[in-house]
C-alpha cells in the first residue's frame, strides 16, 4: 500500500465524528462517536509531510515520534506505529482525549493559518487500537534491583513515573489519599472527557507489572514522612498543584459559592458509584462559572448534564481571536477561541451563555442569606480591573470557581519533613534533576512546575524516574525527554 504524499494538498482536515450536542447531554459517557473514527484515520495521517524539522516533535515534551507513527499509520501499519507512540507516551489514551494539542499548533501545516493535521485524532485512534488489538501490554522486568522507591501521588506524572521505575526493576509502591487511584484523571475529569474505565484498565496494567497501590492513606496523617523516608530508598513527591485560587471579593462565603474542583468531584464520585447523590448539583439551579479554562468548561458540561435551568460563564479574559495574533506567530500554541465540547451543547440547546472580559467583583446575598445574584464588570486592560460604571448583577444560586491553582497544599510533613521549599511561583523548588529537599526526595509534575497540561506531567514522570534511575544505580537506560526547566514555546 502506498500512501499519497501529497494528501496534505489534496485532504482536507478532518475531525473525529461527536455524538449530537443534545443527545450527549442525556448520559455521561465520552461524546465521541464509536466506531467513527478509524475509516478516516489513514486518510488524515497521510496530511503528515514528514517533515525534514518536524516541529510538531519539538512541540511536544514527550517528544512523540509524530511523523513516524503518521507514515506508518498512513500505510496501514498500524501496530508498528503503536510501538513508536508507546515508546515515548505511557498513556496516550489519556493525552489524545485530554491534551490541547501544542504538536498541532507548530505543525508546518498550520503556517500562515492553514489547516494541520490531526495529530490528536490519529494518536486516540491509535492509541486505542493498541488495546483492542492486544498490543499494549504489561512489560514486567526481567529482574529486580532490590531497590525500593515511594511515590505520593497517583496523577499523571506519579503514574508515569510509578510506572517507568517498575519496569526499571525497582520495587514501587504508590500512595493516594483519595480511595481510589487517579488523582485529577479520575475525581476532576469528568466521564464525558474520559470514562474511567479506561483508567481502571491502566491500573490493572501497572499492577500486572509489580506497581503497587496503597489508597485512602494521607502521608502526614496515618504515616510520616520519616516512616516513608526510611522505608524506601528514593521518594517521588508527585502530590500535584492543588492550592486552589481563591477570590477575594465581597460574598465569596455565602452559602451557594464553591470551588470548580469540590463540584466537579462530587459529580465524578456519583458516576463511580461511590455517593448517591452529588454533594452540590446545579440540577435546576441558576448558574454562574467564574473562570475561563478547561475546568470552567467541565463545570459547564457538568451542569448541562444535571439539568441546570441557566449557565453563564465569565471568563475575565478578552475574546480570543479566531486566528492567530501576529503576536503569536508560529509554531507557538496561540491564543485563539476554541470551543469546547461542553461550549458546543450549550450552543446547541441554548443552555449557557460565555461573558468575556468579565470581571466578577462581588456575590450578593438574598434575604436567606444564600447567594442570589453575582455581580460582575467589564474588565478594564491590560491589567483586568472593574471599569467603572459598567457593573451590572446576573441571578445565582450557585456560583463556581474555576480560577485555577496556585502550587502544591501547603502541608507540613512536605517542607518540614522532607525539607522542600516553595519557590516564588509558589511549587516546590528542585534543581533541573528533579532532586529537592533531602537526598532521594524528588518532585514530579505540578507540584514542581505548577498547573500545567496533562503532556507535561506525563514528561515530567518519566524524567524524574529517570533521575531516581540515576540516582539508585548510578546510570540509566531510561528514557528523559525534559529538564525540570524546561518550558513550553512562548513569546
Amino acid at each position: 500500500m502506498a500512501a499519497d504524499r501529497m494528501a496534505f494538498l489534496t485532504t482536507p482536515r478532518a475531525e473525529r465524528a461527536r455524538r449530537d450536542a443534545r443527545e450527549r447531554l442525556e448520559d455521561w459517557r465520552e461524546v465521541y462517536r464509536p466506531g467513527a473514527l478509524l475509516p478516516i484515520v489513514g486518510g488524515q495521517a497521510a496530511r503528515c509531510m514528514d517533515c525534514g524539522l518536524p516541529f510538531c516533535h519539538s512541540a511536544c515534551p514527550l517528544g512523540n515520534l509524530v511523523p513516524d507513527w503518521n507514515r506508518l499509520v498512513a500505510l496501514d501499519g498500524w501496530r508498528a506505529a503503536a510501538v513508536r507512540l508507546l515508546a515515548t507516551n505511557n498513556f496516550p489514551e489519556f493525552t489524545g482525549r485530554l491534551c490541547p494539542a501544542p504538536c498541532e499548533s507548530a505543525c508546518v501545516l498550520a503556517v500562515d493559518g492553514g489547516a494541520p493535521v490531526t495529530i490528536k485524532n490519529i494518536e486516540l485512534a491509535l492509541a486505542d487500537r493498541a488495546w483492542e488489538e492486544g498490543w499494549d501490554l504489561p512489560q514486567p522486568p526481567a529482574s529486580g534491583t532490590g531497590r525500593r522507591v515511594a511515590v505520593v501521588g497517583s496523577g499523571p506524572a506519579g503514574l508515569a513515573a510509578a510506572q517507568q521505575l517498575t519496569r526499571a526493576g525497582h520495587t514501587t509502591t504508590v500512595y493516594e489519599r483519595d480511595d481510589r487511584p487517579g488523582g485529577l484523571l479520575r475525581y476532576g475529569i469528568p466521564p464525558f472527557r474520559l470514562e474511567k474505565h479506561r483508567l481502571d484498565r491502566r491500573l490493572d496494567q501497572m499492577r500486572a507489572e509489580g506497581t503497587t497501590f496503597r489508597t485512602g492513606l494521607r502521608v502526614g496523617r496515618e504515616v510520616s514522612a520519616d516512616e516513608l523516608r526510611a522505608g524506601c530508598d528514593a521518594l517521588v513527591v508527585a502530590v500535584g498543584a492543588g492550592h486552589r485560587r481563591d477570590l477575594p471579593v465581597p460574598g465569596g462565603r455565602l452559602p451557594g459559592v464553591h470551588q470548580a474542583m469540590a463540584y466537579l468531584t462530587g459529580a465524578n464520585r456519583v458516576d463511580e458509584g461511590e455517593l448517591p447523590a452529588a454533594p452540590v448539583s446545579a440540577e435546576g439551579l441558576r448558574v454562574v462559572i467564574v473562570g475561563g479554562g478547561d475546568t470552567a468548561a467541565d463545570c459547564l458540561g457538568t451542569a448541562l448534564r444535571q439539568r441546570a435551568a441557566a449557565v453563564t460563564q465569565l471568563d475575565i479574559n478578552p475574546r480570543p481571536p479566531v486566528r492567530r495574533d501576529p503576536g503569536q506567530p508560529w509554531p507557538v500554541h496561540p491564543k485563539v477561541r476554541r470551543e469546547t465540547t461542553s461550549h458546543e451543547e450549550a450552543e446547541a440547546t441554548g443552555g449557557g451563555v460565555r461573558v468575556f472580559a468579565a470581571s466578577t467583583v462581588a456575590f450578593e446575598p438574598g434575604p436567606d442569606g444564600r447567594l442570589a445574584a453575582v455581580r460582575f464588570a467589564d474588565a478594564e486592560p491590560p491589567d483586568r480591573t472593574p471599569r467603572a460604571g459598567t457593573e451590572r448583577s446576573i441571578p445565582a444560586d450557585l456560583a463556581l470557581l474555576a480560577l485555577g491553582f496556585t502550587g502544591p497544599e501547603p502541608e507540613p510533613w512536605l517542607t518540614g519533613g522532607l525539607g522542600l521549599t516553595v519557590g516564588p511561583d509558589g511549587a516546590f523548588a528542585r534543581d533541573d534533576g528533579f532532586a529537592a529537599g533531602t537526598a532521594g526526595v524528588f518532585v514530579a509534575g505540578d507540584a514542581g512546575r505548577g498547573q500545567s497540561l496533562i503532556v507535561w506531567a506525563i514528561a515530567e514522570g518519566r524524567s524524574a524516574a529517570a533521575a531516581v534511575d540515576r540516582y539508585l544505580r548510578g546510570r540509566t537506560e531510561l528514557p528523559d525527554p525534559i529538564r525540570a526547566s524546561a518550558r513550553r514555546l512562548a513569546l
